[in-house]
């Protein structure tokens, strides 16, 4: 059998694990296919596959679209069996689709048919699931809806964020890949169609759709704060005219909060600790299953020229009685 030659695309943290371990294992990747450093800069959790290539002596292309002249052209000039498409936002289309000679094998961070569309970790925990997973796929026309190569499924606990959630995508896809690499090299084309699923297409995400709603029980707004934390743009607030970014926060479960009449999004008072990490500000949010206010607790918050407020700084802020507001009111005065 003619020797097989490999491609690879991809531009996100979540591919790199994966990438490393085929080159280690000899997997035959004849080129690296990625966006340009001026597009990484627009797209979280993106890395520079540059020092990668250079190690292993693979040959980079740095394009702006897969399916361009520049993403066709470095599709040719690598002349692929096999592309991966591992941690890449693009939707792969023909012509570009068809440049793999056996084809192109992708991985999508859900358990399909389940999160088909964009930001699936994200989206998973704003929707307030326990579980989720990673699937590998051959591609094809359709968003996420090739056969099914492999799958695995894990939890999501209180204690996750997108962050951990990805990190455990990025150890998935490298060990899918090096479970699946001896069967392409022995010339085998394994998957199984998917099953019919009525779930509608995941919409995408822009760093406006981060505004937090207090209104919502304490639960969901926690939950949005960690689905949105780095490597992402991060949940947002006001408060007094000032924009802040919500990067951590804790949530005090059902029986600890407050069944006084106040407004979602007021500043409770602070919490104080020896432990710096556990200072915050305690915020009241919209009405529970029981009646009362659940509340969350900020930790961590940034204002829009990256300062960052956290620890004693944060829990000595004078800020009991002021409310967080979803829109900027002093904006609307």
């Amino acid at each position: 059998m003619k020797p097989l030659r490999f491609a690879w695309v991809g531009f996100h943290a979540e591919g790199g694990p994966a990438f490393e371990a085929l080159m280690q294992a000899g997997a035959p990747i004849h080129g690296v296919i990625t966006l340009t450093p001026e597009r990484r800069a627009r797209r979280s959790g993106a890395i520079d596959y540059g020092p990668l290539c250079a190690r292993y002596g693979v040959p980079l292309h740095e394009i702006v679209d897969i399916n361009g002249p520049d993403g066709l052209a470095a599709l040719g000039a690598i002349r692929p069996d096999v592309a991966f498409v591992i941690g890449w936002s693009q939707i792969v289309r023909p012509p570009a689709l068809g440049m793999a000679r056996i084809g192109m094998i992708g991985a999508h961070a859900s358990h399909l048919p389940r999160y088909r569309g964009s930001a699936p970790v994200n989206w998973a925990l704003i929707k307030g699931e326990t579980e989720t997973g990673n699937s590998l796929i051959w591609l094809a026309e359709g968003v996420d809806r090739g056969a099914v190569i492999d799958q695995v499924t894990f939890s999501i606990t209180p204690y996750d964020t997108c962050a951990s959630l990805y990190d455990q995508v990025a150890t998935s896809n490298r060990d899918m890949l090096l479970h699946l690499l001896p069967r392409l090299l022995a010339g085998e084309r394994p998957g199984r169609p998917q099953p019919a699923s009525e779930h509608p297409e995941l919409p995408r995400r822009r760093p406006a759709d981060g505004v937090i709603d207090w209104s919502r029980p304490s639960r969901e707004v926690y939950d949005f704060i960690r689905a949105l934390t780095r490597p992402y743009p991060g949940a947002f607030s006001w408060l007094d005219g000032t924009r802040w970014t919500v990067w951590q926060a804790a949530l005090l479960l059902s029986g600890n909060g407050t069944t006084a009449p106040v407004e979602p999004g007021t500043v409770l008072g602070p919490l104080v600790s020896p432990v710096p990490e556990a200072c915050g500000q305690m915020v009241a949010c919209g009405d529970e299953a029981d009646g009362g206010k659940g509340v969350v607790v900020l930790l961590e918050l940034a204002q829009e020229d990256g300062t960052i407020l956290w620890g004693r700084d944060l829990s000595d802020r004078l800020w009991t009685g002021r409310t967080w507001t979803s829109v900027d009111e002093h904006a609307l005065t």
